[in-house]
């Protein structure tokens, strides 16, 4: 299933994109690239195609465009512990929905999205180059392509709104966005509807081994139907049939075959190319195919004992506890509620602590409580300071707890659940080998569920979606769905899958404070246009408010 990335990795290694520090919208044209002097074997083929789907790697480092979704949401929080992860207090205006268009965080984000768009508008000029040269097998590369451009154009859309619209590879004119925002924001969902519309038919239908980790049709549908579930929060109009119907499609069989593991932690297992439901994701290997470091970014740095790391981790990623706690219901099974926890977490199997109550397969996603070394000892931060006062109330035995003090400058350096939803590999290096999920079976059947909900359907079909979701999970069902437990249920499923700030906008929860945050105006529902790349072009109009 990864052979195919593998085989194109070592030849396209040296070839991968890393995120600039500034981003030109253009790439340079090279004139001597022709139709009869590139692409002659099958593996520049694969090789070729590799480029853009290695473009996709950032998804999984700090800073990109993950990040900027899950700290600006009520689920991720980087707190300052002392001098560590200030950072010029980037992240902490993240959080607070305090930024502004110079937050270095943006234009990396920018970098990485474009860096994207642009490989796969040269990509596309190549393949077009070949199809007019009379090649047969290009045009089913460039419709991959196009779906592959069509994402990076929605997660541009979704971060940024009124983005420039670059696909002519050709084209050396600095790009322009619209100067009218609504009408930009409109402009670039057409397009992006457009593009699927007709490629769609054009994917490969089914879904195996020689499709893992590539656009064919379930993705490109999963992509249709997640930007018609959105498409009032991009042009104001609802597309809540359109998105119930692309889910369907998906969840009837009719485009590969995919059903909910049985177990909800196989789907982000250190080995996850088995799942039946991922749809779409990003293959990481932490020799071929590296870039996946989550473990750095949230565990400890102690942590390092707990998996004997070739590493040392950077204490960073922790778990707002509000939203922590939306795991327990607040009346048959309140939960720990912030206070310390005596249970076990361990990186195979998140032990759930005594009293809880709860069975929720869920808690996978959050390390909890005393970490312990693979000898059962506990594990212990060496750097602890035990004289003066004591800041961090767990002192020398490491031991995370779902509470975080502040935000700034002196946060615990325990504080606050870390992510566990990709299980960490003992002995292993900054890079994981789990491959990162994009898109899978659970969250489209949300998207079904909430449409029909919209639609008016509390306890019909929508209901029996959740419920199903809600049974894998081990919790009791729901008897009506609301917006509030549609809600929370989309949260606790799609933890740090890059669909909570959607889902609060959505929801309309966006402008509400929550921890550290009071409630922000509507401008920021949108990130600003980095600065940096409107010095640079003065085609570039800046998001209003900004």
């Amino acid at each position: 299933m990864k052979n195919i990335f593998k085989k194109f990795s070592v030849f396209a290694v040296g070839l991968l994109f890393v995120a600039p520090a500034c981003t030109d919208l253009t790439e340079e044209l090279f004139s001597e690239v022709t139709a009869d002097n590139f692409f002659q074997t099958e593996e520049e083929f694969i090789a070729a195609l590799g480029q853009a789907y290695s473009s996709l790697s950032p998804l999984g480092n700090h800073p990109n465009i993950w990040s900027i979704n899950e700290i600006a949401s009520d689920e991720i929080v980087v707190t300052t512990k002392g001098g560590d992860w200030y950072d010029g207090g980037v992240l902490i205006d993240i959080h607070r929905h305090e930024f502004t268009p110079d937050n270095g965080f943006f234009n990396n984000a920018w970098g990485v999205l474009y860096g994207g768009i642009g490989t796969t508008n040269r990509l596309i000029f190549q393949f077009e180059e070949l199809e007019a040269a009379g090649n047969e097998d290009a045009a089913a590369f460039i419709a991959e392509l196009r779906a592959v451009r069509a994402l990076w154009y929605y997660w541009a859309l979704d971060a940024f709104g009124n983005v420039p619209l670059s696909i002519d590879f050709t084209d050396e004119t600095p790009p322009s966005n619209n100067a009218n925002f609504s009408a930009g924001k409109l402009e670039v969902y057409n397009f992006i509807e457009s593009e699927l519309n007709e490629i769609i038919p054009q994917l490969d239908a089914s879904s195996s081994g020689s499709t893992y980790g590539r656009m064919n049709q379930a993705a490109a549908l999963a992509l249709r139907s997640k930007l018609y579930l959105n498409a009032i929060t991009y042009t104001g109009t609802a597309q809540w049939t359109k998105a119930a119907a692309d889910a369907a499609t998906i969840m009837g069989g009719t485009v590969g075959s995919f059903s909910l593991s049985s177990s909800y932690s196989d789907n982000f297992a250190i080995e996850n190319s088995g799942s039946v439901e991922n749809i779409f994701v990003i293959p990481y290997d932490k020799v071929f195919a590296t870039g996946f470091v989550w473990a750095p970014m949230t565990l400890h740095y102690a942590n390092q004992g707990t998996y004997k790391f070739t590493f040392q981790p950077w204490n960073g990623y922790a778990v707002v506890e509000e939203f922590y706690n939306t795991y327990w219901d607040p009346v048959k099974n309140p939960g720990p509620q912030g206070a310390v926890w005596t249970g076990l977490a361990e990186h195979t199997d998140p032990k759930i602590p005594n009293g809880t109550g709860t069975q929720d397969a869920r808690l996978a996603n959050f390390l909890v409580g005393p970490q312990f070394n693979a000898d059962g000892t506990i594990t212990i931060d060496p750097a602890f300071e035990v004289e003066g006062e004591n800041k961090d109330p767990d002192g020398i035995n490491l031991n995370f707890t779902p509470r975080n003090n502040m935000v700034h400058p002196f946060g615990w350096r325990q504080g606050g659940a870390r992510i566990g939803k990709y299980p960490y590999e003992i002995g292993g290096t900054p890079d994981a080998s789990n491959d990162f999920v994009i898109f899978r079976l659970a969250d489209i059947m949300l998207t079904r569920a909430e449409a029909l909900w919209r639609g008016g359907d509390t306890g019909g079909e929508a209901l029996d979606i959740v419920n199903e979701i809600r049974a894998r999970a081990g919790v009791d069902p729901f008897s009506i769905l609301t917006a509030d437990n549609l809600f929370d249920e989309r949260g606790r499923e799609m933890f740090a899958e890059m669909t909570r700030r959607q889902d609060q906008i959505r929801f309309g929860k966006w402008g509400e404070a929550w921890w550290e945050k009071n409630p922000s105006s509507e401008t920021f529902l949108i990130f600003p246009i980095p600065q940096v790349q409107i010095d640079v072009s003065s085609a570039l109009n800046q998001n209003p408010g900004f």
